[in-house]
């Protein structure tokens, strides 16, 4: 290569870096883009038509069967029903009542082995009896708190809609909603007792009803145009006596036992149901947007 020819070269690139250099000293701090404004037919025209307006204007009600979550001593299952006035398609309020009959309480295990524990405790250890005299009365389970109704008042937000594909084949309108109120709760527990009266071994139990806060989320499968089929979780946070046991009420601070049962030995309790719903609408024809 000639001295001519490398000097021209050099000089060309260098002209090269130069003008990249201007470039990029030169740019803008943001981009920009210029806004187009859609005229014709479409102008103006929402992003969605003909949408299926599954809830405005319509009476909603569910038949429900819940079954209690993460329970220590004694499972629940529950039957009731949810009844909701949907005021738009995204706003509904209403309320969702239900009951458990004697014959939906099931021991868990370790109710079962507290029992047999306390049978073969009986008579063969005279301490070990007096420690546990007002505790645990002949029967563990007739102590136990059962929840034996609820009744709430809720507002339901329904933020997302969509569809769901079944077997790439069937498809399903569904959608998300989230609910909160106050629930009214009534519960049978071990009724309160002092000093001896707590030591008889027959515990005799009391009905009271608790104020709570309930909260959760649920999913909702449309089937036809006025039934659908729900899943919903809910949470109902309040205090009781689980057990019957007396826990706390002596000093310091009432976290020793203080061979009294009462309403210090409750303790707070974040109660969970699993319910599914069978729900029919009023009228029997939803709304389709423009």
């Amino acid at each position: 290569m000639t001295t001519n020819h490398r000097t021209s070269l050099l000089t060309r690139l260098g002209a090269a870096l130069a003008v990249a250099s201007c470039a990029f000293v030169g740019a803008p701090d943001s981009a920009q883009a210029q806004e187009i404004l859609l005229t014709g037919p479409l102008a103006g025209s929402p992003a969605v038509r003909k949408i299926k307006m599954y809830r405005e204007g319509r009476i909603e009600l569910a038949p429900t069967v819940s079954f209690s979550l993460l329970d220590e001593y004694q499972r629940q299952i529950f039957v009731g029903a949810r009844l909701n006035y949907n005021i738009t398609d995204w706003l509904a309020i209403g309320g969702w009542g239900t009951f458990s009959p004697s014959v939906m309480h099931f021991p868990a295990q370790l109710s079962d082995e507290i029992q047999d524990v306390n049978e073969q405790r009986e008579g063969t250890n005279e301490l070990s009896e007096t420690l546990t005299r007002n505790n645990i009365g002949n029967e563990f389970s007739d102590q136990l708190s059962r929840i034996d109704y609820v009744g709430a008042a809720q507002i339901t937000v329904v933020p997302f809609r969509g569809k769901v594909a079944i077997f790439q084949n069937l498809y399903a309108d569904t959608d998300l909603y989230f609910f909160g109120g106050a629930a009214a709760v009534g519960v049978t527990e071990r009724a309160d007792c002092v000093n001896a009266e707590c030591d008889t071994g027959v515990f005799p139990i009391a009905k009271r009803t608790a104020i709570a806060p309930t909260f959760g989320v649920g999913f909702s499968f449309y089937a036809n145009r006025w039934m659908a089929f729900g899943l919903e979780w809910r949470g109902l946070p309040f205090a009781r006596s689980l057990a019957g046991f007396d826990n706390r009420g002596a000093d310091p601070g009432e976290r020793f036992p203080d061979r009294n049962v009462d309403e210090t030995d409750r303790e707070l309790k974040f109660n969970q149901m699993l319910s599914v719903s069978w729900g029919f609408y009023l009228p029997l024809d939803y709304k389709v947007s423009e």
